[in-house]
């Protein structure tokens, strides 16, 4: 599921702005970019992003701001020196090249640093960190919430699409047996007609059992509604049950494979096909649902 929520906290030692944004994954992968000065709480982060999301592709940016008193970078007037020396001694003798400028400078390893901050000073921050990163957890699952109830809609609408196709494969299944019985007889009528051979109704009677007995498809047709019935409830569930309804999804395609393979009938195989058809929307969605 897509997703985005941003917060700001402050103190009297640290400003902290969060932004948390999301795309699509059928699993949690989770990329953090803070600051220097907060590295620490990384685990503690982590930590708290995966209690509130288990699915999808994660990326949570913060920056910070410091009072003029507090942190801030600090520029190294002797690594300048260094550095400029250096150079002008490289670039003397050579025709063309002009002396580097401060901002050329500046930009060299070692000339701005960030000036050290006490371990009892960046412990305070977390207070301020943890509020800002709770806060776009909230904005973030609201938006979620809106985005869940778009897709839980269409997920019942596909599953009433399949329950109705399931009622009609219903209706059509008792006349597999009755068309397989007038077939065979038309064709043994046309068999034994020149051949002067008898056929026992018994005979007849005991090939129609037997096929009726291969296509019954009483028992997966209760099956499907049942997973039907179990996937809807799943859906009303408050608690996240994404992994069950993806398992659901790939029984009820294993029991609509079997009504096709069974029935050999043309009318519940295009029933099937409208079945599967609704049912790979489901999965499709089903890949983001957290």
């Amino acid at each position: 599921m897509t997703g985005f929520g941003n917060s700001t906290a402050q103190t009297d030692a640290i400003s902290v702005s969060v932004e948390l944004r999301a795309v699509n994954n059928r699993y949690l992968k989770l990329n953090l970019r803070l600051p220097d000065a907060l590295n620490r709480f990384e685990n503690r982060i982590e930590k708290l992003v995966r209690s509130r999301i288990a699915r999808g592709t994660v990326q949570l940016s913060m920056r910070v701001r410091f009072p003029r008193n507090v942190g801030g970078h600090v520029i190294d007037a002797d690594a300048i020196q260094e550095y400029r020396q250096q150079l002008e001694s490289l670039t003397r003798d050579t025709v063309g090249v002009k002396t580097p400028e401060l901002t050329d400078l500046l930009a060299l390893p070692g000339v701005v640093t960030e000036s050290e901050l006490l371990p009892e000073m960046v412990d305070s921050f977390w207070p301020p960190v943890e509020q800002a990163i709770s806060e776009s957890l909230d904005q973030f699952d609201d938006f979620r919430q809106t985005e869940g109830g778009q897709m839980q809609g269409d997920l019942n609408r596909q599953c009433q699409m399949i329950s109705e196709q399931v009622d009609e494969i219903a209706k059509l299944a008792p006349d597999v047996v009755a068309e397989y019985r007038t077939k065979l007889l038309e064709r043994l009528v046309r068999a034994v007609s020149d051949s002067g051979v008898t056929v026992s109704e018994s005979d007849v009677i005991r090939e129609v059992a037997v096929y009726a007995d291969r296509c019954d498809i009483n028992e997966e047709i209760t099956r499907l509604r049942s997973h039907l019935q179990q996937f809807s409830l799943f859906l009303s569930s408050k608690t996240s049950l994404g992994r069950k309804l993806e398992f659901l999804g790939q029984e009820m395609f294993r029991e609509m494979n079997t009504i096709g393979s069974k029935a050999n009938n043309v009318a519940i195989a295009h029933n099937v096909v409208e079945m599967k058809a609704a049912l790979e929307r489901v999965r499709e969605v089903l890949q983001n649902v957290e």
